[in-house]
């Protein structure tokens, strides 16, 4: 069995997910793109706090993995997801999966075939001479499009496209290690509030030294180009950093763009659906034990904690 349990910034995934965590003996394999990365911590949102519910730590599994720095991607995601997995359920507890990275979440629930491809500089220059809707249509012929962030820029597309001529070529099946009983829980909040929440926590982690977090990693060696290609806070404030936007202008164009993320986020979630995964959507607003008591009803065989 596997539990899921998604949402869009800002809406009390992980609060939840301890929570059931707490109750079912539960351990919580993180599905967070950037928390897998030491050193990245208020800019992420990783309290370790979260983890901790009456005194007790809660297992959780995929979060500072990584170097800052180093290159973490969907690959090397779903073969860590599997070792995780794999002890969890060899000790009898139960794997709740949380976080709000949808490639992430959706590469699991469905079982993609993420091989480990290496760049293939002589594919990639037979494609030079095509235009983006050949290389799209050319990808079409390869594999139905799950992931639609493979056709949002050319250097995508190509990678895309390397990926899926390589798993031709190999004949590279479906991982499938997962077992058919998989729960999956969305939280939902009304729009406003969630925007209200990602403004307030904003200023709270600039007030907590986000910046400075940020202005340590670069001290560190980690390059500005590698930062702001981990996006938002990291992206913004390095860019400030480098003198690119006042302050105020930096606070500015990072809250919209954290806003516009949730956006992306809900739209990958709904699309998720669409493609015929059951989301079960629970009201962010109610009650820690309500929540928790809906989850119980929808997964009856899951045992209670001592």
């Amino acid at each position: 069995m596997l539990i899921t349990i998604l949402g869009p910034t800002a809406t009390g995934k992980t609060q939840l997910a301890v929570a059931l965590a707490h109750k079912i003996k539960g351990e919580i394999i993180s599905a967070d793109s950037r928390q897998v990365y030491r050193k990245m911590t208020i800019g992420t949102g990783k309290d370790m706090m979260d983890f901790r519910i009456d005194g007790i730590l809660i297992p959780y599994h995929l979060i500072d993995i990584a170097n800052a720095g180093e290159e973490y991607n969907l690959f090397r995601f779903t073969s860590d997801f599997k070792k995780a997995y794999e002890d969890i359920v060899s000790r009898n507890k139960t794997p709740i999966m949380c976080g709000g990275t949808g490639m992430y979440i959706e590469a699991v629930l469905r079982n993609f075939a993420v091989p480990d491809v290496a760049v293939n500089d002589e594919f990639r220059k037979s494609l030079e001479s095509l235009s983006d809707e050949e290389l799209k249509t050319m990808l079409l012929q390869y594999k139905t499009l799950h992931n639609e962030t493979d056709t949002e820029n050319r250097r995508r597309l190509i990678r895309a496209l390397e990926i899926a001529h390589f798993s031709a070529e190999k004949n590279i099946a479906n991982n499938t290690f997962l077992p058919t009983e998989q729960f999956i829980f969305g939280i939902q909040l009304p729009r406003e509030e969630v925007r209200n929440k990602i403004t307030q926590r904003l200023h709270a982690r600039i007030k907590e030294g986000m910046i400075e977090e940020v202005r340590e990693l670069l001290r560190s060696g980690v390059s500005p180009t590698r930062l702001i290609r981990y996006g938002l806070e990291y992206k913004f404030i390095t860019e400030y950093l480098m003198n690119e936007y006042s302050f105020d202008e930096m606070i500015r164009l990072l809250n919209i763009a954290i806003h516009q993320f949730s956006k992306r986020q809900m739209t990958w979630f709904r699309g998720m659906e669409r493609r015929g995964l059951k989301i079960n959507w629970i009201n962010g607003q109610l009650p820690m034990e309500q929540k928790l008591k809906i989850i119980r009803e929808t997964i009856s065989d899951v045992p209670e904690s001592d």
